[in-house]
């Protein structure tokens, strides 16, 4: 399933816009987000300097409903505010893309990773466009593979305890001998073994490279 990654340019209309222009030293880390019937509820660490400012830039917006500080340090703040223009919320709501936390926001700019199915990217991107944010692609990929389907158990197991015995580092640690009489297993057949593991990975990055290409 395809990984993108955006940066959103949020419009200066949108309170979240304005607030991080105004305060471009500081950035807005979404840690969680909830859209809700016609508001939308979020978790955002605050980090950069003078926090208690950016605190009364929030209470001040019409569109910020409420705000409470759950914990802070010097240079650090975590708040829950609720808000009604939740315009990423609303975009994800309407285009079924969930959004993977966390969520960055720097003057003005929203930095987002999503997995989904191309035609909910797409249609994650119209819903951006309607409400008036332009975005870049930074990226789009395929799904990696996990190890679960990359490679057998033993195949997994077998990389495993070759890393471990240092077979891989430079100069090698161990040999296939060693790893053998380790693992009580026959030299061919880890040989063998660890030639189709390798061959896996080294397939799967390769074509993770022309995807990128």
């Amino acid at each position: 399933m395809p990984r993108a990654k955006l940066r959103v340019s949020l419009p200066e209309s949108a309170w979240i816009g304005a607030l991080s222009r105004a305060q471009p030293s500081v950035t807005f880390r979404v840690l969680a987000a909830l859209p809700m019937a016609e508001t939308g509820v979020g978790l955002v660490e605050l980090i950069g300097p003078d926090l208690g400012a950016v605190i009364e830039e929030m209470n001040a917006r019409d569109a910020v409903l409420t705000v409470d500080v759950l914990a802070e340090s010097d240079d650090r703040m975590v708040i829950e505010f609720e808000t009604s223009e939740p315009l990423l919320l609303f975009s994800v709501q309407e285009s079924g893309v969930p959004l993977e936390p966390p969520i960055e926001i720097v003057d003005g700019e929203a930095t987002v990773e999503v997995t989904a199915t191309q035609d909910r990217l797409s249609d994650f991107g119209t819903q951006l466009e309607q409400f008036g944010m332009r975005f870049d692609v930074e990226y789009i990929r395929r799904g990696v593979k996990s190890t679960e389907q990359l490679l057998t158990d033993s195949q997994r197991d077998l990389v495993l305890t070759a890393v471990e015995r240092g077979y891989y580092d430079t100069p090698r640690e161990c040999s296939l001998t060693d790893i053998a009489d380790h693992l009580d297993m026959a030299k061919s057949t880890v040989s063998e073994t660890l030639h189709r593991a390798e061959s896996a990975i080294i397939s799967e990055f390769v074509a993770e490279l022309e995807e990128d290409i």
